[in-house]
């Protein structure tokens, strides 16, 4: 038996018998709520506070935090919390980033327990959060104290980053990281296990750029017998709506095999309340498209496009139409042949005995900015999709499982 099989079997018999440490860590994490101010929460000190000291404890000593400034927070402040487990080499380090924040429970009627008290039955553990992102961060702390209780040094440095914000947009989390602190390095490797499928198969390694818009259309107000004398702004921005549907998807028809749908798509989607009567022909409407479209066509292009259906619906419609962007994120792809995507796929089905594939999505993740910069990140998990769901919960084999796959990338060769 060669040493990186002893260490292996050494290790997994650690994580075979976690689960009370994996019961514990979950347990207090979730007594903390993480909402964010956005959801009416206090942010994430007090489950950041929690995890620095119970770290300490059990041997993970070198401990960051990086304090975003919020002063709607509690203690004015988004923390952000990064362990480091030294390597025999501190080149090409890994890093596994699970975020700390959670959403609110919603309506308390659907929840069969209390969202904040976990309970264990059946093999999972329930509770708001659970899944989304403690399920993640849970593996991560397991993997790395396989290594850490018993005296296991990784090949290479191991980096455990817990950020705050992730739940609405980052903009205290990994976005204020990236502009406020030099933490990464460009051959550094960033696993995120914040999304997955029940089998582990697929390495999400792409994003579809994302583009919001909120168009506001102006007419002429007038009764409802007399569309004569006013301008219909609600039939302009339905027309509006229905062009740029149609139109744009036939411009950018392009079909990219790493995601689903393989096209991209532009939906209206939320339309606000213009008059309160029937017979009144309205003067204003407001209303909204979410698009998720193909790396290959940059968000300006797309603009482009839109101002000039915009001007033709202005002018067929005797209206005018402004609009403005709630988000815009264009994310770069990880490459198939990236060094975490190889390790990775080896380590999962070392594990689990499938073979991972790559895929792209049309939601955005944290991974989203660091790609931006240049530094390869891929998100990972086995997981059962509860997330943000009444009776969240998380498998607990999938928790251990996962801690296996990550302690293997941390004792493999980079």
């Amino acid at each position: 038996m060669n040493d990186y099989t002893a260490k292996k079997e050494q290790i997994f018999r650690y994580i075979d018998n976690a689960v009370p440490v994996a019961v514990e860590l979950e347990t207090e994490l979730t007594k903390r709520p993480a909402i964010s101010p956005e959801s009416g929460g206090q942010g994430e000190l007090d489950k950041a506070e929690f995890l620095e000291t119970w770290l300490k404890g059990k041997g993970i000593t070198q401990l960051e935090r990086h304090d975003a400034p919020d002063p709607r927070a509690k203690g004015g402040v988004r923390p952000n919390l990064a362990a480091t487990i030294p390597g025999k080499a501190d080149t090409r380090r890994l890093w596994i980033m699970s975020h700390l924040d959670v959403v609110p429970p919603g309506e308390a009627s659907l929840w069969q327990s209390d969202p904040w008290t976990v309970v264990q039955r059946e093999g999972c553990l329930f509770g708001r959060g659970v899944e989304d992102n403690q399920q993640g961060l849970t593996a991560s702390v397991i993997g790395a104290l396989s290594l850490v209780e018993q005296g296991i040094t990784p090949l290479h440095t191991v980096k455990l980053l817990f950020v705050a914000d992730e739940e609405v947009g980052s903009a205290y989390g990994i976005i204020w990281l990236l502009k406020n602190r030099n933490l990464f390095r460009p051959d550094d490797m960033i696993l995120i296990p914040d999304s997955g499928d029940p089998q582990g198969e697929t390495l999400e390694i792409a994003e579809k750029n994302i583009l919001w818009i909120q168009f506001t259309t102006k007419g002429l107000q007038s009764h409802g017998s007399r569309p004569d004398q006013g301008a219909n702004a609600h039939l302009a921005g339905a027309d509006l709506m229905v062009s740029l549907h149609d139109e744009l998807g036939r411009t950018f028809a392009d079909q990219n095999p790493l995601f689903e749908p393989a096209y991209s798509t532009f939906q209206p989607t939320k339309k606000e309340a213009n008059v309160p009567n029937i017979n009144t022909i309205p003067g204003e409407d407001v209303c909204y498209m979410d698009m998720r479209i193909l790396p290959e066509y940059p968000v300006k292009t797309v603009l482009a496009e839109i101002d000039r259906i915009k001007t033709r619906i202005e002018t067929k419609h005797n209206v005018t139409i402004s609009y403005t962007v709630p988000q815009a994120m264009e994310s770069k792809a990880t490459p198939q042949d990236a060094p975490i995507i190889k390790l990775l796929a080896k380590a999962v089905k070392e594990v689990y005995q499938v073979n991972p594939r790559p895929i792209g999505i049309g939601g955005g993740t944290v991974a989203g900015p660091l790609r931006n910069e240049n530094i390869n990140a891929v998100v990972w998990s086995r997981m059962s999709h509860s997330a943000h769901q009444p009776n969240e919960y998380a498998v607990i084999d999938h928790i251990l499982g996962n801690a296996k796959v990550m302690a293997l990338l941390m004792m493999m060769e980079h």
